[in-house]
């Protein structure tokens, strides 16, 4: 998924260090927005769609939504404002001339959270999810999910993993899982025949020229690393399909055991990043949770913090 950002002074286009790994070329955008910058941002009349309880606030005004984000130190009014349509593809960024005057803060346009917050709304638009997790992929390539509510584990998982194999690690926090897809943004024309080429990781492929668009295969699932890290603080752009995910608890004897669909289904909703103000995303969330644990096997996962719980999964075997 990728995000295009413009605006006439620099600082509107300067991405913060989490997101510079991220910075890439595609042919076209998901997401495109202007920044512009304003005297200052009056507060709405409007009653407040959600609100976190900290530095932002959502409401909707017909088609539109709009994000505010504010902090005590820039003062009492909204120092950013993301407008965006209900596809979450148009966005108008309001910065608060009002609130930078003196200097001493970095606009940064795009940082946390907005960066997260706009991703994870335009995920309720495609078959996809943000899970709270840490993505491995070890040396042949297999992609293990580990998915938990802070504190159970997932930073001590990465570890572990981390001194005893040559992983990668997609990110110790946040996780993407979509459909295995070659998209638009991926492939470009190729005139010497009716194919085009993809670059998947260090990769390329060649795919029929009347696949332009995407190509998809509906029984994998493939995970994404995001910006937004945990206590290990590993934040990759790269990806990998998806072989198996576990369910993290603190437990005794590093205990297996699958779930049932439903099961599945119920835990990873329940360590999922999705939009509640709005009852079609979460339906949304549940049906793409159904294909994902129709695609790939699921395990309630009770380890102890040490090598074993490592070796336990290296010797397993569905």
């Amino acid at each position: 998924m990728s995000v295009e950002v413009a605006g006439e002074r620099a600082d509107d286009v300067t991405l913060v260090s989490s997101l510079e790994p991220f910075r890439a070329r595609t042919l076209a955008s998901d997401i495109n927005i202007r920044v512009e910058w304003a005297d200052k941002l009056r507060p709405p009349r409007e009653r407040a769609l959600f609100d976190s309880g900290s530095v932002w606030r959502l409401y909707q005004d017909g088609a539109e939504f709009q994000f505010d984000f504010s902090a005590p130190v820039l003062g009492e009014q909204p120092y950013k404002r993301l407008l965006v349509d209900d596809q979450f593809r148009q966005a108008c960024l309001q910065m608060s001339s009002e609130c930078f005057a003196r200097g001493e803060y970095d606009p940064a346009p795009l940082s946390y959270p907005l960066d997260e917050l706009l991703i994870m709304h335009r995920l309720t638009q495609e078959k996809a999810i943000e899970l709270h997790g840490c993505g491995i992929v070890r040396p042949d390539g297999t992609g293990n999910l580990f998915v938990g509510h802070s504190g159970a584990g997932k930073s001590t998982t990465t570890r572990l993993w981390t001194s005893l194999e040559e992983v990668e690690v997609l990110s110790d926090d946040r996780i993407i899982v979509r459909r295995d897809d070659v998209r638009r943004d991926d492939v470009w024309r190729d005139d010497r025949a009716d194919v085009g080429r993809c670059v998947r990781g260090d990769r390329e492929e060649q795919i029929p020229h009347r696949a332009f668009g995407s190509v998809r295969n509906d029984k994998k699932m493939r995970m994404y690393g995001t910006p937004w890290h945990g206590e290990a603080m590993y934040a990759s752009p790269n990806s990998a399909g998806l072989a198996r995910i576990f369910v993290l608890e603190h437990g005794h004897g590093n205990v297996l055991t699958q779930l049932s669909p439903s099961q599945a289904v119920a835990e990873l909703f329940a360590r999922s990043f999705v939009p509640f103000h709005r009852h079609e995303y979460v339906e949304s969330a549940l049906e793409f949770l159904q294909e994902v644990v129709d695609a790939v096997p699921v395990y309630r996962y009770a380890f102890e913090p040490n090598q074993g719980a490592v070796e336990r999964i290296l010797e397993f075997r569905d």
